[in-house]
């Protein structure tokens, strides 16, 4: 169904360049330049150019962006997004693109997210249709009840997702996005009508560290808000890196922001492991995500998670009842072991209601 992956003698560049379709989050400016607003870098881009993401570019004063392939497409528990409020225990097709609008030294994906500015990663692109990509979903049967756009930067590739998402919308599946967060109102506004959930990297509460990733920190917090004002469904993550953003004040910061969106947004606080350019601090502990989970509780939280330690961190990979604390949903690392959330989305000891998409 999906054919192979592109090769040849030409720069990967001059490849995707041709998987593309014009963009629509664009905005004409004078003399053949555009604005582009599908991230929150808000790139003006001049004709022959391309955006910090690498993979937007203005050909002859329009904007073009990726359409038609993946370089990544899998099919994976709903808690590996992670979305531990939605539909616990299904799985969800994943699929993503190529490049990102940020540059993390840690990222996991480095190898298509940073293909056209890293020589040494090489992620290609296979050639696929929207409707191919939702008949897959189908063929893997009744748990997969979703698609969501990751692995890279979804919002550099909005116009492919919103694509895909109106054939899986027409097919009865709910979507997703997986993003860092770096959005604009315009982005957002564009992928609600057929968009249920979203997921925020929010990657540390202060500027000059968010610089040095490649975004602003004011940005994503707006992002976040505008999400949430939107209706979302919103989950939000934070990679607790020892000695970059690991303090008790900052974790303190992160919870009371994310408490002023909602006390029902639920928080991740996962694990940081050496990957890519960040070789130098030490892999994350369970006592650390432990206490950033304690934390987030303490500032008035109703649901945080520590994640990417499946066992060692146990108390904080369940869902519990905020009103009465029993467990509602048990887990191990990604999987569900038992879920007593009830089809009305209630606890069933206290009735309370428990934020989410349950059904």
């Amino acid at each position: 169904m999906i054919r192979k992956p592109i090769t040849g003698d030409e720069a990967l560049s001059s490849v995707i360049d041709l998987l593309v379709k014009e963009a629509v989050l664009v905005e004409p400016l004078a003399d053949g330049g555009v604005r582009c607003v599908a991230c929150g870098h808000e790139c003006r881009i001049k004709p022959g150019a391309r955006g910090i993401c690498q993979v937007r570019f203005n050909n002859s004063g329009k904007l073009y962006a990726p359409w038609g392939y993946v370089s990544a497409l899998n099919c994976d528990p709903i808690e590996k997004k992670p979305f531990n409020h939605v539909l616990p225990g299904t799985d969800v097709l994943t699929f993503g693109m190529l490049g990102c609008d940020m540059h993390c030294a840690y990222c996991q994906n480095w190898n298509i997210s940073q293909v056209l500015r890293d020589s040494e990663a090489g992620g290609e692109p296979q050639q696929v249709t929207p409707q191919q990509i939702v008949a897959l979903a189908g063929q893997y049967g009744a748990r997969t009840r979703s698609v969501a756009s990751s692995y890279n930067e979804p919002l550099i590739t909005t116009e492919w997702a919103v694509d895909v998402f109106r054939q899986a919308k027409a097919a009865g599946l709910m979507c997703m996005y997986v993003s860092n967060g770096n959005a604009t109102r315009e982005a957002l506004e564009y992928i609600r009508p057929f968009t249920d959930a979203y997921k925020i990297d929010l990657k540390t509460m202060r500027d000059v560290n968010y610089r040095a990733l490649g975004a602003v920190l004011d940005r994503v917090l707006d992002s976040a808000r505008t999400a949430h004002a939107l209706g979302f469904w919103l989950e939000i993550v934070t990679l607790v890196v020892p000695g970059f953003n690991d303090s008790n004040d900052e974790l303190r910061d992160a919870a009371q922001f994310i408490k002023s969106l909602s006390p029902d947004v639920p928080w991740h606080v996962t694990a940081f492991h050496q990957d890519y350019r960040m070789r130098e601090p030490a892999n994350t502990s369970a006592r650390m995500l432990i206490r950033a989970a304690e934390i987030g509780y303490a500032e008035g939280l109703r649901y945080v998670y520590a994640g990417n330690l499946p066992g060692r961190a146990a108390a904080y990979e369940n869902t519990r009842c905020p009103g009465c604390g029993t467990t509602l949903v048990e887990r191990h690392g990604f999987r569900v072991r038992s879920n007593r959330i009830t089809s009305t989305g209630r606890c069933p000891d206290c009735q309370t209601a428990i934020a989410g998409i349950w059904m």
